[in-house]
């Protein structure tokens, strides 16, 4: 098999472009930046109970710590519809209303979030 040289550098810029493309995933560069919705949803924990019973009180550290979800509302859907949160039993169509249970004024209201909208 014979390579011509714009061959070679054809293949050659296609494996760059490809491994550039897997560096940026291995990096983070999703909803949460570097670190995983699965892992950031350890950080809810404090909301547990009132993302399975939407009577139940919103704790005021879980109102802290949904705060600082409240400027990145990808990654708080991301976070919400994470395997670890379901897993944990939470109910996403219960959880999404805590931001609005804490009155958080940022919240990120009419985000789409899967099937559901933020309230």
């Amino acid at each position: 098999m014979v390579f011509t040289t714009s061959k070679f550098l054809a293949l050659f810029v296609a494996l760059v472009f490809v491994g550039a493309i897997s560096i940026d995933e291995v990096n983070g560069a999703g909803e949460c930046g570097k670190t995983s919705p699965d892992s950031m949803a350890f950080r809810l924990a404090p909301c547990a109970k009132a993302a399975q019973d939407a009577n139940a009180q919103v704790s005021s550290q879980c109102c802290s710590q949904v705060q600082t979800f409240s400027q990145n509302a990808g990654c708080l859907c991301a976070v919400l519809l994470s395997n670890t949160a379901k897993s944990a039993g939470i109910k996403p169509e219960i959880a999404i209303t805590i931001p609005k249970r804490c009155n958080l004024a940022n919240r990120p209201v009419g985000y789409k979030c899967g099937a559901y909208t933020l309230p």
